[in-house]
């Protein structure tokens, strides 16, 4: 219990005891120190009553101009919330409408693709080619009839003038 040692009570009320660390402790006279908080207390008090005083006062006071700021706050207020859960409906009835849009889509695509599968199984490749090369003359393409194109960026080209003939 060294620590014990070293402190000394400054202090004793009823059951609460101050301590204070070290070997060198400054001694209160307890008159002097309830003058002291007396006055203090007592100004600040009077200080707190005047100044709640003029506050009650000014609250009290609510001119035309300040009542009038408040409504219009008030109506900005209710306007803006009012506007607010308008845009919120609209966005959540977008977004259910974009949904139904979603599914459909999907819904066409399937249709879509299931109907060309349907063809596609339906057509015979032997016997277009059959028709294109005996009834419409047609043929395989010789070396000297393919003409390439380059620097071209999109899927299509555009023909502006005649494809010249070697």
């Amino acid at each position: 219990m060294a620590g014990a040692d070293n402190r000394r009570g400054t202090g004793k009320r009823k059951d609460t005891y101050v301590y204070a660390d070290g070997n060198v402790v400054r001694r209160v006279q307890p008159e002097q120190a309830d003058e002291r908080g007396s006055k203090d207390q007592t100004k600040k008090s009077q200080k707190t009553s005047r100044t709640t005083k003029k506050n009650r006062e000014r609250a009290l006071q609510m001119n035309f101009g300040y009542v009038l700021f408040l409504t219009a706050a008030a109506v900005v207020t209710v306007f803006m919330c009012v506007n607010y859960l308008r845009l919120q409906a609209e966005s959540t009835k977008l977004r259910q409408e974009v949904t139904s849009l979603e599914v459909s889509l999907d819904e066409a695509k399937l249709e879509n693709d299931a109907d060309y599968n349907r063809i596609m199984a339906n057509v015979d490749m032997e016997h277009v080619k059959d028709v294109a090369m005996n009834k419409l003359g047609m043929g395989y393409a010789k070396k000297g009839q393919i003409v390439t194109y380059s620097g071209i960026d999109s899927d299509y080209v555009r023909q502006y003038t005649d494809v010249p003939e070697e």
